[in-house]
């Protein structure tokens, strides 16, 4: 994957005035921002993707739907809008998007150091996801899976999932709610 310079921030999410290389800041644990694009559709079901094998975080394992680092001077919903036409292809409005909450995030995953600010966001799509192109170095494949399904796979094969604790249980509750009928 390609590097790319971003953003450094304090613990708190206040702007330091220093670019790094994602690597470095990767290397380093230094504080940064990301964005997370959860896609669901009317069916109450979440769009999932399998990571490609190159991937540094979480190779081969099922993760959000769109997520990607922000770049250097790049404003979240800016960075969430190129992510998803970069990974799927897909080409949405700022207004399509809506807002969640910054969550932050700190693991440690092999080497890597982990500290993200996560400025998620929620898509519906009732789209076929069959006319989607994937970003082939990003993305192996996407499918949709039922709230209900995901929640149960993520509790019987927790080894399948990118490494985010609660936070996908967190996310599953609030498309619930949002999705009522």
């Amino acid at each position: 994957m390609a590097d790319e310079v971003i953003d450094i921030y304090n613990e708190n999410n206040e702007g330091l005035n220093i670019q790094k290389m994602r690597s470095e800041a990767h290397k380093s644990g230094l504080w940064h921002r990301v964005s997370h694009i959860w896609i669901y559709n009317s069916n109450r079901e979440i769009l999932i993707q399998l990571r490609s094998e190159n991937k540094e975080l979480y190779p081969n394992m099922w993760d959000i739907s769109v997520a990607g680092h922000i770049g250097a001077g790049e404003e979240p919903v800016i960075s969430a809008l190129r992510e998803i036409e970069e990974e799927i292809g897909l080409s949405v409005k700022p207004e399509d998007l809506q807002f969640f909450k910054i969550r932050k995030h700190k693991v440690v995953y092999r080497e890597i150091k982990n500290n993200e600010f996560c400025y998620v966001y929620f898509l519906k799509f009732n789209g076929d996801i069959k006319k989607l192109s994937l970003q082939e170095e990003e993305v192996i494949k996407i499918q949709f899976l039922s709230f209900y399904k995901l929640v149960e796979e993520l509790k019987m094969h927790p080894e399948k999932y990118a490494l985010r604790g609660d936070y996908w249980f967190e996310v599953m509750e609030e498309l619930r709610r949002r999705t009522k009928k």
